[in-house]
């Protein structure tokens, strides 16, 4: 089981960061009681083309007994591209600006992954523009009408939601793409699952963690 935290590092400074990075405990999603930190793992992530390594925290339910990787924001369930670059490829060919093969040249991919990409997206298109619509009015805002193509339409209303979270401590430095890993719990381009950190219309929007790091070694300040 994955659990997806709203991350403001970048990739190079989690990295960087090691196991000083700080990590927010998160609850059960089965009990809701508040997890242990148990362990870390590898993982790698690809940043235009470069692979690296990141450290991920895990966590476990005493009571359930059910262990969670903690995903920082810039991953994407089940994929090695970081969500930006996953993001980026996909923005410029929805929104028109370029076909899938120059995408996915500019983005350091091969265009097979990037069509997969587009895909898959497409795919869950409908059920992202309905969700994130509904996330803007969550947030304060009004949703618009939807008169474009789903796809369109579901970034359009992802960049909107986003708009509306800028205007909250610590959501900026996440980004357009880690922050819609965070919402869909890094499901964007597979099927839908509640996240932990946001249920819309429940009110559960946690704000992200700063993007500071602590010297304890255990993911938690003084």
């Amino acid at each position: 089981m994955a659990i997806v935290w709203p991350c403001g590092l970048s990739v190079d400074a989690y990295v960087a960061a090691g196991r000083d990075v700080e990590v927010p405990r998160p609850e059960c999603s089965l009990c809701t009681s508040p997890m242990q930190f148990w362990s870390w793992y590898r993982r790698d992530v690809r940043v235009a083309g470069m692979s690296v390594k990141v450290l991920i925290r895990r966590a476990r339910c005493v009571g359930c007994r059910v262990t969670s990787a903690l995903l920082p924001s810039f991953v994407i369930a089940r994929r090695l591209d970081a969500a930006e670059s996953i993001g980026a490829v996909i923005s410029e060919v929805v929104s028109g600006r370029s076909g899938v093969r120059p995408a996915a040249a500019a983005g350091g991919v091969v265009h097979e992954t990037a069509r997969e990409w587009i895909r898959r997206f497409r795919a869950r298109a409908e059920d992202l523009s309905v969700a994130f619509a509904a996330l803007v009015v969550e947030l304060g805002g009004e949703a618009s009408d939807r008169v474009e193509r789903a796809d369109r339409d579901a970034l359009s209303a992802m960049k909107a939601a986003f708009g509306r979270a800028g205007e909250l401590r610590g959501w900026a430095p996440v980004g357009l793409w880690g922050f819609a890993s965070s919402v869909t719990g890094g499901s964007v381009l597979s099927p839908n699952r509640d996240s932990p950190y946001l249920v819309v219309g429940r009110r559960r929007f946690m704000a992200p963690v700063a993007p500071t790091t602590d010297k304890n070694g255990d993911g938690h300040g003084p």
